[in-house]
């Protein structure tokens, strides 16, 4: 009998011996000694197949360390995960000042900086060339922030190298060189008939973006956030091409059926978006491969967003029965988002469902009500933020739950 076969008669625990003498075997330690206290767990077995066993079994073996629940190895790693996302929040929060410091004191910035160095730096600081210093400094940022290890400061340095790019590339493409007048322009943009501008404006800032992604994720593949942004930026460029403001008035209907002139045209706009991510999401689940999972969860999270803004009253309120259907829709698509991260056991999809059908419901809570009631008198808010609490405990109490059943 061949000795692959033979292993395979093996138990597990006949197995372990015959891959612990192998191990000692070729580390030069008295493998002789420790087979003859384990040697009895065999029937009659002579040196040589010994041998034969324990090489086949060593070769074609792998260690899986699975720590004991509640050990200290188990409390550790968890406490190690929880802490990496925590430094990501810390980044993302200082991020997110950062810009909005920069949004508040940027245009008094230029003038200081004008003003103070005219005439000699009036060049150098003008609005224009200004603009092209920061996009090589975003280009800089990126490239030096992976080589931080601090990952809290390499988050914001290449967070700030990122935004960078993407403000500083759409001024030099719109020629507006101060953000409110370049926001303005893609507003006009977007729903104008120039498809170029529409390209130049919208989709080539988003493919830079989406290049120094790629190269981020290639210097630090560790760092899990960018495979999740590099989604978003891909979803931007896709979304903005041109080619679906023509097919937005057979695209929209799915989601907003009856025809109402009322309805904003970025309602529809984000409709025919929601419809398209729907089908790309259906493809990469369609795929099943682990390598997509990013893709699926970030991609998922992103439709859970525009089902939350699409399925809000304000976007219905002459004609509320594109409003009674997109909840039907919006609540179909959130129970079977929860059944899917179940079934594939994907913890961070799991939340994300669960965060968004709590946020749905909430806004639900504030919007239902005021088909009869308004919440605008003082006395109806109060208990309006009464039952508010009642509802906060009752979703609490709802993801302890589940969480209990994914866990414990």
């Amino acid at each position: 009998m061949h000795p692959t076969e033979q292993v395979v008669s093996l138990n597990d625990s006949q197995k372990k011996i015959l891959y612990e003498f192998a191990v000692l075997r070729n580390n030069g330690s008295d493998a002789n000694t420790y087979w003859q206290k384990h040697k009895n767990q065999f029937s009659v077995i002579n040196d040589t197949l010994r041998d034969q066993l324990a090489t086949e079994i060593y070769a074609n073996s792998h260690i899986i360390y699975s720590p004991v629940k509640d050990s200290a190895v188990q409390l550790w790693m968890q406490t190690q995960s929880l802490t990496n996302w925590m430094l990501y929040l810390a980044a993302f929060i200082a991020i997110c000042a950062i810009i909005g410091l920069l949004r508040n004191y940027w245009s008094l910035l230029i003038d200081i900086l004008i003003k103070q160095f005219a005439p000699i730096f009036r060049l150098l600081f003008s609005a224009i060339l200004l603009t092209y210093e920061l996009f090589f400094l975003g280009i800089v940022f990126i490239i030096c922030g992976c080589y931080i290890e601090e990952i809290t400061l390499r988050t914001i340095v290449i967070h700030v190298g990122l935004f960078l790019l993407w403000s500083q590339s759409t001024a030099i493409f719109t020629q507006k060189y101060l953000v409110k007048k370049y926001i303005f322009e893609i507003r006009n943009t977007f729903w104008g008939s120039n498809k170029w501008e529409v390209v130049k404006t919208i989709c080539l800032p988003a493919i830079i973006v989406t290049m120094a992604l790629l190269y981020v994720l290639y210097k630090i593949p560790g760092d899990a956030l960018y495979n999740y942004e590099i989604v978003v930026s891909a979803m931007a460029v896709i979304c903005a091409l041109p080619v679906w403001r023509s097919l937005e008035r057979y695209i929209s209907p799915i989601l907003i059926p009856y025809k109402d002139t009322f309805i904003e045209r970025s309602v529809y706009s984000l409709a025919a978006c929601v419809v398209l991510g729907l089908i790309i999401n259906g493809l990469f689940i369609g795929i099943n491969d682990s390598l997509f999972s990013y893709v699926i969860i970030a991609l998922t999270s992103l439709l859970i967003i525009s089902f939350l803004l699409l399925s809000l009253k304000e976007n219905f309120k002459h004609n509320y029965k594109n409003y009674y259907y997109l909840q039907f829709i919006t609540v179909l698509f959130f129970i079977a988002v929860l059944f899917y991260s179940f079934y594939i056991h994907s913890g961070e999809m799991i939340w994300a469902s669960l965060l968004g059908t709590s946020i749905y419901i909430i806004i639900k809570y504030w919007e239902i009500p005021t088909f009869f009631i308004s919440w605008k008198r003082s006395k109806t808010s109060t208990w309006g933020f009464l039952g508010m609490a009642v509802l906060l405990w009752l979703l609490a109490k709802g993801i302890l739950y589940v969480s209990g059943m994914m866990y414990v």
